[in-house]
């Protein structure tokens, strides 16, 4: 029988792209995870890595086993989900992530109702951007990420995660503070604030103004949403803001009207396929969509969907 220890570590180096990056992120010895490397590949009796570069890749019967490594662990994820379901109460422990908005707005929160209502639950949480903790929730480093998704930009998780949309939220445009815009001319005329190039945030602020008819004058980049609040306070840019950052504004801020007010990100829930109705998972979601609810309101999400 196959080991399923080096199954997993032949799965985080195709996540990592090379053996001292999954050494490194599994806290392993390069030659540790290299001889284990060398067994799984007596075991098999077939070659499963190729050097490219610096790197490795996997060759197709390695692609295969990793795809069964998948199936296996999904298993193993559901048997757990079960088991715990039928002991009657929630209870161990489960590490979540975010990104900065929700991190702020809900998580202190729904961590707080999580204590009161589940004393038994441990619950760990860590804040990354989406992007890595993607790889740290397919690494089994995390047990449930909740992450954000802008409309027409790509949001590619793998087939080995499950992600269920728990909130729209609003996303509107604000002018700088003490500016006025009559007509789309006046908007190309303003400094913009948004997320950096590359992102799905900038490519849909880009694409947004495009469809209202002027290309955004965009002199400020930043990944914190907040520093974009502020610049708008300030009357140094505007910024089209999401609803759980708006609620953070110390003035009354008003969206321009230039704009359709229908627009939002969707806000998902991803956990390891098997895994997201494990009760711990379940409780967790519930709590950050009821937070979110509270926060923003649900009278406010826009008719659109995603």
């Amino acid at each position: 029988m196959l080991d399923l220890h080096r199954l997993m570590l032949l799965r985080e180096i195709k996540f990592r792209g090379s053996m001292s990056a999954a050494a490194r992120n599994l806290s392993y010895s390069h030659s540790a995870v290299s001889q284990q490397m060398s067994l799984l590949e007596k075991e098999v009796g077939v070659v499963l890595l190729e050097r490219v570069g610096r790197g490795v890749r996997l060759t197709d019967a390695a692609e295969q086993l990793v795809r069964h490594t998948e199936s296996v662990l999904a298993i193993l994820e559901e048997a757990e989900s079960d088991l715990t379901a039928g002991l009657g109460e929630i209870r161990g422990s489960i590490t979540i992530a975010t990104f900065g908005t929700v991190a702020r707005a809900v998580i202190p929160e729904a961590l707080a109702r999580l204590r009161q209502m589940y004393p038994q639950l441990r619950v760990d949480f860590e804040q990354y951007e989406p992007e890595e903790g993607l790889a740290r929730l397919a690494g089994r480093r995390l047990d449930l990420l909740i992450a954000d998704h802008y409309p027409d930009s790509p949001m590619s998780v793998g087939a080995a995660l499950d992600t269920q949309l728990i909130y729209r939220d609003p996303v509107a445009a604000y002018l700088p503070a003490g500016a006025t815009a009559e007509s789309v001319s006046d908007l190309a005329l303003l400094p913009w604030v948004t997320e950096p190039r590359g992102t799905g945030s900038f490519a849909w602020v880009q694409q947004t103004c495009r469809s209202v008819g002027f290309e955004p004058d965009v002199r400020y980049q930043s990944a914190d949403v907040l520093f974009h609040l502020r610049l708008v306070e300030a009357g140094l840019a505007a910024a089209f803001l999401p609803g759980l950052v708006v609620q953070e504004s110390v003035g009354g801020l008003q969206p321009s009207p230039l704009f359709p007010s229908t627009y939002a990100r969707g806000i998902h829930a991803i956990s390891r396929e098997g895994s997201q109705n494990r009760p711990a998972i379940t409780a967790c979601k519930a709590a950050i969509r009821d937070v979110m609810t509270t926060v923003c309101g649900p009278e406010r999400l826009p008719s659109q969907d995603m």
